[in-house]
């Protein structure tokens, strides 16, 4: 059941992320970074929302809802947010260094990553 609970949100929160990508578009009359800006800090926002109030027992999901919710769809409008509540986790629970180190190292290495694959990508014809 959790698995077609992610799989329902994910496409929700796919969906949703499209709709703010043709949104953004239509007011910028252009493609532009502020979609994925956008979405990584509503996401963001809304997991931390989510979190707080599951951590502070101002309320309650069942595993599938949790599942539904986190994974599916702030997963498939952004993996940012889970990202980001990572790093609040590890802080949180002590682990300040490391979450630095998370921070630090994802982007880092995803900028290089994204550097890779794109140059890879220029030389497959």
């Amino acid at each position: 059941m959790i698995w077609l609970a992610v799989a329902a949100g994910g496409a929700l929160g796919s969906a949703a992320r499209h709709g703010v990508n043709l949104l953004m578009a239509s007011l910028m009359a252009r493609p532009t970074p502020y979609a994925t800006a956008a979405v990584n800090l509503i996401g963001t926002g809304i997991i931390g929302i989510l979190a707080g109030t599951l951590a502070s027992g101002g309320t309650q999901m069942t595993p599938t809802v949790r599942a539904f919710i986190f994974i599916g769809v702030l997963g498939g409008f952004t993996t940012f947010s889970s990202y980001m509540l990572d790093t609040l986790t590890l802080a949180y629970t002590g682990e300040r260094m490391i979450a630095l180190v998370n921070v630090l190292g994802q982007t880092l290495l995803g900028v290089a990553a994204i550097w890779a694959g794109y140059s890879l990508g220029l030389s497959i014809r």
